[in-house]
């Protein structure tokens, strides 16, 4: 070859080799350019339409209905704020009769029938009244209903688990008084220490009071305690018997965070109860009943139940119409002691008697 011919030919075979020395690059770049330019076009679009979203102020709900909405909101908080109050309020100052006695009638004509007669406006009037007061109505029956079945739930532990807790009596004791005892405090003590536990305590002079009152009372125990305490306590403290009925905790009706005896629920005629307790005055529903006498904590020269014996047999001996009076007469005063004195003083003067009746025959 010429050299004019090579000459004229490195210049074309350079370009060549130039333009073919990347295809694959060349396709690569081929390809990904729309996709590229694609998602470029998304992005401006995207941007432009949010620029044009946030700059366009009739996208925005206007202030009006902003504060309408608002005023919704405040109205519906108030409404339910006012019903949660007011449900607060009718149930702490009023009872669940009360509520049903003061809602009646208005429950009541809700439900009025409307006349066959009636024109075709008052229909419509009473439809219109019965559909605006069908959900106050309902609110109120749903209030009343939801309150009487807690109260039913709440009534079976705070009171007493029947209104007779005792038997019926046969009709040949019908005179017969009732003498109830607490337990704690008054016929035993319980004391717990680390080295030996609980351990149990009778009273001194227990044995003799229950053997001798036995016979003239239906000596019956009543305990705020459980059941699983006083019966084992009860059943070690008298052997004999002479205790016929023994009542615990379930028996009780509690209030103010206590459990109170309740003497009304006994199935006695409450003037021939007696209550005898450490603790009578703050226990008993039944104050009229009550005798309260000294607590007892393992004190060795106590006397409370031998002292009460005298006073108790008299009364029983004596058989008074109601109990109530008598011990109302001995109000604020120790009932053993004021006894020995008023016997003393009736003796003085039957003394007294005697020796003017002798001085009168002569």
């Amino acid at each position: 070859m010429s050299r004019v011919a090579s000459s004229r030919l490195l210049p074309r075979i350079s370009a060549l080799s130039f333009c073919t020395a990347s295809p694959a690059a060349t396709a690569a770049s081929s390809s990904s350019s729309p996709s590229t330019a694609a998602a470029a076009a998304a992005a401006t679009a995207a941007a432009s339409e949010a620029s044009s979203t946030s700059g366009d102020p009739s996208s925005q709900p206007p202030p009006a209905a902003r504060k309408l909405w608002g005023a919704l909101k405040v109205a519906a908080f108030a409404a339910v704020s006012a019903a949660v109050g007011g449900t607060g309020y009718a149930s702490y100052a009023y009872s669940l009769e009360e509520l049903d006695q003061m809602t009646r009638e208005f429950r009541k004509k809700s439900k009025h029938p409307i006349p066959e007669d009636a024109s075709g406006f008052e229909k419509f009037q009473a439809m219109a009244y019965a559909a605006a007061m069908k959900v106050p109505v309902a609110a109120i029956e749903g209030y009343l209903d939801v309150r009487s079945q807690i109260e039913d739930q709440i009534r079976g532990f705070s009171e007493p688990v029947s209104d007779k807790l005792l038997p019926d009596r046969a009709p040949q004791e019908q005179h017969i008084l009732t003498l109830v005892l607490d337990l704690n405090e008054t016929l035993v003590y319980s004391d717990w220490k680390r080295e030996r536990g609980w351990r149990t305590f009778k009273r001194p002079g227990v044995d003799a009071f229950l053997e001798h009152l036995g016979r003239f009372y239906e000596i019956v125990v009543y305990s705020d305690q459980l059941s699983m305490y006083v019966d084992p306590v009860v059943d070690r403290l008298d052997p004999k018997g002479n205790i016929r009925h023994r009542l615990s905790r379930v028996a009780t009706k509690y209030e103010h965070g206590k459990h109170y005896r309740d003497l009304s629920k006994l199935n006695r005629n409450p003037a021939q109860v007696i209550y005898i307790s450490a603790h009578a005055l703050e226990s008993s529903l039944q104050p009229e009943n009550s005798v309260q006498i000294k607590p007892w904590k393992l004190e060795n020269d106590d006397t409370q139940l031998l002292d009460l014996i005298p006073f108790l047999e008299y009364v029983a001996m004596a058989r008074p119409s109601d109990i109530r009076a008598v011990l109302a007469s001995y109000q604020g005063s120790d009932i053993a002691a004021e006894f020995i004195e008023r016997s003393k003083e009736h003796q003085r003067r039957m003394q007294e008697q005697k020796q003017s009746g002798r001085i009168w025959r002569r």
